[in-house]
């Protein structure tokens, strides 16, 4: 299923019915446009892209064409989602936070409609500043301490990181869940 905006606001309810409604559609059929410049990301798990446009803030409303394809066949992950990026370069935390809700995605940077650099996004052993500690007693979480949160990732499938000043372990969901309700 491929959803494009230019500058219209879609609403996430609307964009899930859509693709329960051409769920059944086939892929083959379907052409996804080349971009002139921007980014291209890949291998995100299916179902995760518009957790990925909201992690990058993108509404719709920014004027920026914006390319999404959802539930495409993959022979590396099986299912997979695509966002295209027109005019538009991901900077390093938000690759990282990308990581976290997409561990096997590629990142593709498009100049003059080539591929001029293609990476896989890397979870780091440590994060800091990303995620907000759930446990509200955590040194971090206080207003009074000029303390970061800071994590330590402890597992990579499924994503499991410790905050290395409470110990407190924070699951995917609830990774997900922060990046979703900001």
């Amino acid at each position: 299923m491929v959803l494009s905006c230019n500058g219209a606001a879609v609403d996430q309810l609307y964009c899930r019915r859509v693709v329960q409604a051409l769920s059944s559609e086939k892929i083959g059929n379907i052409r996804i446009v080349k971009i002139n410049n921007g980014t291209v990301i890949d291998h995100i798990r299916a179902g995760h892209a518009l957790e990925v446009l909201q992690i990058l803030g993108i509404t719709g409303k920014e004027g920026s064409i914006v390319t999404l394809a959802m539930n495409i066949s993959s022979s590396r992950i099986g299912r997979k989602d695509i966002v295209k990026l027109e005019d538009r370069f991901l900077e390093t935390p938000e690759v990282a936070m990308i990581a976290l809700v997409a561990p096997e995605a590629t990142i593709n940077i498009i100049r003059d409609a080539k591929v001029v650099e293609k990476t896989r996004v890397e979870l780091p052993d440590t994060l800091t500043d990303i995620v907000v500690c759930p446990n509200t007693r955590c040194i971090t979480n206080k207003d009074r301490e000029p303390i970061t949160a800071k994590y330590q990732v402890i597992s990579r499938k499924p994503i499991r990181l410790k905050c290395l000043y409470c110990w407190t372990i924070v699951e995917e969901d609830e990774i997900i869940h922060q990046f979703t309700e900001r």
